[in-house]
Formats: C-alpha cells, structure tokens, sequence
C-alpha cells in the first residue's frame, strides 16, 4: 500500500480521513489516541489509529461520529466490527485502520506492543 504515506511521518502530513479520525475522537473524549505508522511493517494498512474510551457507550458515541464525519468527506469504510459489545471497535478504511478499544480490552491486546518497532504519534486534547 505505501502510498499514502509520505517519508517523513509528522502529525502535518498524515492523510485527511487520520487526521478527522483524530480530531472527531478527542472531541468525543477518546483517550490516549496514538498513530502508528505500518507503511514499512504491514502489506494490509498503512496506518493504525488507536485509542480507547470510557463506557461502550462512549465508544459508540466515538465510532459513530467518525463514521459521519469521515462519510461528510466522502471517505467510507470497507467494513466495520465489534459494534454489539463495543469492548473493541473495528472500523477498516484501507490505507488506515481505527481501533476504539475498552480500556481493559485496550490492555489486554496490547496492539501497541505488537507493532512497538512503528513510528509513533501522541495525541491529547492539547496536541491537535
């Protein structure tokens, strides 16, 4: 996949569908957002958006206003998962993957720690 994304990976040139993704889950509260750049490490997505949430109400609440505004920019998923339970929240874009765990179930797959070799990006509600 590799090309979306450009050699040097900033906060500044990460593609326009992370980039809402990012701003939508802070303003709905996400927690600990992170971006992981796979472009180098993965053949199936070039970007991992993770973050968790409070509640699976909360979680929903993030998911679904990702959808809208990422839809609003004519940007769909290819499929999304995890949406009865919304412990872990899969929402597959392509280039770009979304994570939106449960604190504990953030824990307990660790995805961080399984790609921990990728370039990362830290998001706080300060950092935007």
């Amino acid at each position: 996949m590799n090309t979306t994304i450009p050699k040097k990976f900033t906060k500044r040139s990460l593609p326009k569908g992370v980039k809402i993704a990012i701003q939508v889950s802070i303003e709905k509260k996400g927690e600990e957002v992170i971006v992981l750049d796979l472009s180098e490490k993965s053949s199936f997505t070039d970007i991992f958006v993770i973050l968790h949430g409070n509640s699976p109400r909360q979680n929903l609440a993030i998911y679904e206003n990702i959808e809208t505004e990422l839809k609003k920019a004519n940007i769909l998923p290819l499929s999304r998962e995890g949406l009865e339970s919304a412990e872990w929240i899969l929402m597959d874009y392509g280039y770009f993957i979304i994570h939106v765990f449960s604190k504990k179930a953030r824990e307990y797959y660790s995805l961080e720690n399984l790609w921990i070799d990728a370039p990362k990006l830290t998001y706080t509600s300060k950092s935007q």
